[in-house]
């Protein structure tokens, strides 16, 4: 009983994590721009619509996430509390270190550390999420371009959307896309928190909506406003139509890949919208490729970083294995040790450049 309280709080406060993080920015558009004044009142939407968005359509993600990843049997309380204890402490070490990675991602690969402790995955489900971490957001871009170019093309054609009464109207339909970007952040993450305890019949699936998009949904409200004030600043470049078309592009493809089950990283997404926008502005040759390097860094390592804790917590748990602690370990500190290599050597040959000379 013990160890099903333990995984339940973990799970809320995992909930509420992602709810301050990623979630929270969903409604940066809608603030950042001004169509909505107030901090307090934008995180209240976004709240609202995270909490439907996760009782309504929030059930097919959490099936993946519960079932779809490694076999159901597998799923005891000791590999629920493993599952949500990494990919929290995943997300805790990432914010710590200041680095952004995606909470569905880590709750996949801290589903399949798990599976590949046991040798037991369902291989065909992994590529096809795999698969859509790639082509959402690769989607993304295209629809953001295509829509970017006419929006361009309306302003230059049209002087009066850039007008007072246009721009209240258009401030509202920003308001609305970013209510439902914010829904689709609660269908599609509430399920990092939720699914395994659903998957290990824990709660149920009506419950583990109902009390994971809550948490999710307060901890947007309480804990948001740094994220929203940070995001918020990023978009004041783009027109309050192009802004509405980041949110449009991210609430269409998350909710879609919701209803179908899949979880996808909303933040990644929402990026390569925004890079979509600025192309349409300006042309591909302003896509600076130091961001598109962090997305794909941080679409390698969020899986990888949280699959490494799962693995090695159920080899140290469950199976004693301390020969696969110390190999963790080891490939641990060595990747640590060659990318510390690697700085050396490129700090070397810069300021052997720089001064011309040798040793």
């Amino acid at each position: 009983m013990m160890l099903t309280y333990a995984a339940l709080l973990i799970a809320l406060f995992f909930a509420l994590n992602i709810g301050a993080s990623g979630a929270a920015a969903s409604i940066s558009v809608a603030y950042g721009s001004g169509a909505i004044a107030s901090q307090k009142k934008a995180l209240l939407l976004c709240g609202i619509a995270i909490f439907a968005g996760a009782v309504i359509g929030g059930s097919e993600v959490v099936k993946t996430i519960g079932t779809g990843i490694i076999p159901q049997s597998l799923l005891s309380e000791k590999i629920v509390l493993i599952i949500l204890f990494s990919a929290a402490l995943s997300l805790f070490i990432a914010n710590l270190l200041g680095i952004p990675l995606s909470t569905s991602e880590i709750t996949v690969g801290s589903v399949v550390g798990v599976g590949v402790a046991y040798q037991a995955l369902y291989i065909n489900n992994i590529l096809v999420i795999v698969s859509f971490w790639i082509v959402i957001p690769a989607i993304a871009f295209i629809l953001a371009v295509t829509v970017g170019t006419v929006i361009i093309k309306l302003e230059k054609r049209y002087p009066i959307l850039n007008q007072a009464k246009a721009q209240k109207i258009i401030s509202v339909f920003v308001i609305i896309v970013g209510f439902c970007e914010a829904f689709s952040a609660g269908m599609n993450n509430v399920a990092n928190a939720i699914g395994p305890l659903v998957g290990a019949n824990v709660i149920s699936m009506n419950s583990g909506t109902l009390l994971g998009g809550l948490f999710v949904a307060l901890g947007a409200f309480l804990l948001g406003g740094n994220v929203l004030q940070t995001n918020g600043k990023k978009i004041t470049k783009f027109s309050l139509l192009e802004g509405g078309a980041i949110s449009g592009t991210g609430a269409f493809l998350v909710i879609l890949s919701s209803i179908y089950g899949l979880p996808v990283p909303l933040t990644q997404v929402t990026s390569t919208a925004i890079m979509g926008i600025a192309a349409a502005q300006k042309g591909s040759n302003t896509l600076k490729k130091n961001i598109i390097a962090k997305i794909l860094k941080v679409w390698l390592v969020s899986p990888i970083f949280s699959l490494v804790i799962s693995y090695g917590l159920v080899k140290s748990i469950i199976y004693m294995d301390i020969y696969a602690i110390v190999v963790v370990v080891s490939v641990c500190a060595a990747t640590l040790g060659i990318i510390s290599l690697i700085k050396t050597i490129n700090e070397d040959r810069r300021m052997y450049q720089e001064n011309g000379g040798g040793i």
